[in-house]
């Protein structure tokens, strides 16, 4: 039994998904960051609230509806999913691309000259 949990520890899949949800986390905090220091500021420049979560906020018969709350989580999300392009998916396509470069393109397929020819020349290869 311990055997086969080991087994399943040590998969590679295992191990890179754990590494990605710590990475993932300390990514969080950056965009945390970059949302509180640089776009709250920008927000609360433009709307005059500390944070665009407090933007467009009304109540109804005694029910709290808060529109700012939604365009903060939209907003954190392209962040986060941007930067996750940018810095992860884009350099590594940027990657495959410059290693498939190294490698021969597959040969076109040949023409009908091209097959007889061969069929011509493995003829007389194999007389000899």
């Amino acid at each position: 039994m311990l055997k086969g949990f080991k087994e399943f520890i040590m998969r590679g899949n295992v191990v890179d998904l754990a590494v990605a949800v710590v990475i993932g986390t300390a990514f969080g905090a950056i965009v945390t960051a970059l949302v509180e220091g640089l776009i709250n500021p920008l927000v609360a420049a433009i709307f005059g609230k500390a944070d665009i979560s407090k933007v467009w906020n009304f109540d109804v018969n005694g029910a709290h509806f808060s529109i700012g709350k939604i365009l903060q989580a939209g907003l954190n999300f392209l962040f986060v999913a941007a930067a996750v392009y940018f810095f992860i998916v884009m350099p590594l396509n940027k990657l495959a691309e410059r290693r498939k470069r190294g490698q021969e393109p597959e040969p076109a397929p040949l023409t009908t000259d091209q097959e007889l020819l061969t069929e011509i020349r493995d003829l007389l290869s194999a007389r000899r």
